[in-house]
């Protein structure tokens, strides 16, 4: 049985927001499955959708075998959720926070105190857990957020955004949590912006942009798709770019290029021996090279390649997400 089934999934804000454009998923059991994209590609929405907390315009969907329309309490009662925005209540402690969601699914007290202990151990909130929650920086809200998400032990869980606001020490910590829970069968939903956090974690990737999958596989099917090498070819204008992309594809090895502003990405299999080859073809072309890098294909360079864009992450919300998960 699918973990997480949707066909023609669908869901319209008005006649011009497609936020969700149609979309098809089959996800099974035991996976950990991620949706890459920038924010406003669709990934909260459809995860809002899967959750019962969106209703679709149109399709269909099943969550643990269960129509989300038909009966959304059943898969209320079978997923963890940890969301964007974190909801939590300031005046509680981090342990009572824990503790009533773990009393609400109907847990012992006994078993409730061993799990909100291990939760608090896992997100380093150990030392934090009595302190009423409104003095939390913003990291460790979202450190409880997720901890919550996992007090019932769900067999399926969706996380939308899970490592945004932590710091680079907790973050791996999250990962290993993931994975071990995975390895024992819990099935994972995850969205992200962080590349690493998708290839490290990911058994299948969908590319979200503008609504629509656009590119969907394991990592590494993803990356070998477009080549095992990236060399990128910086310009001084866009014009000069788009001359020497037109230029570059022609090229006896180049199996595509990508183009981005003053930027064109080659992928082939065997950039080392293309390298010099395109650098007299362009010159030979009137075009000056600014800069020239060579490494091997990654995940944004899949995303580049689906979307015509990289997979931009603010930086402030980078810089921010470090000194409030250091907190």
């Amino acid at each position: 049985m699918s973990a997480v089934a949707a066909n023609g999934l669908v869901k319209h804000f008005s006649p011009d927001i497609r936020a969700v454009d149609g979309i098809d998923l089959d996800i099974p059991e035991g996976q950990v499955f991620g949706f890459l994209g920038q924010n406003g590609s669709g990934k909260t929405t459809t995860v809002r959708m899967l959750t019962t907390l969106l209703r679709p315009t149109a399709g269909t969907a099943r969550v643990g075998g269960i129509d989300v329309l038909a009966d959304p309490d059943r898969v209320r009662k079978l997923v963890g959720v940890a969301l964007q925005e974190v909801g939590l209540d300031d005046l509680q402690t981090g342990r009572e926070q824990l503790s009533l969601q773990s009393r609400l699914f109907g847990i012992s007290s006994g078993e409730t105190r061993r799990r909100v202990d291990h939760l608090l151990e896992i997100v380093s909130l150990t030392d934090a857990a009595d302190r009423p929650v409104k003095g939390y920086s913003g990291g460790m809200k979202r450190r409880l957020d997720l901890a919550c998400a996992l007090v019932h032990e769900p067999r399926i869980i969706f996380l939308d955004e899970p490592t945004t606001g932590l710091d680079p020490v907790t973050r791996d910590q999250v990962w290993r949590y993931v994975e071990e829970l995975n390895r024992d069968g819990v099935t994972f939903f995850l969205t992200t912006q962080y590349l690493e956090e998708a290839d490290r974690l990911c058994h299948d990737i969908a590319i979200m942009d503008r609504g629509r999958i656009v590119a969907k596989g394991s990592p590494a099917e993803l990356k070998s798709s477009i080549g095992t090498d990236a060399i990128t070819v910086l310009f001084a204008s866009d014009d000069d770019a788009q001359r020497a992309d037109s230029r570059i594809r022609q090229l006896p090895g180049i199996d595509s290029t990508a183009l981005a502003g003053r930027e064109v990405v080659a992928y082939l299999r065997n950039g080392a021996s293309a390298v010099a080859g395109i650098v007299l073809a362009l010159n030979d072309a009137g075009l000056t090279v600014s800069e020239l890098r060579l490494a091997q294909a990654t995940l944004d360079d899949v995303f580049l390649r689906a979307t015509g864009h990289h997979l931009e992450v603010d930086k402030r919300v980078e810089v921010a997400a470090v000194a409030g998960g250091a907190a």
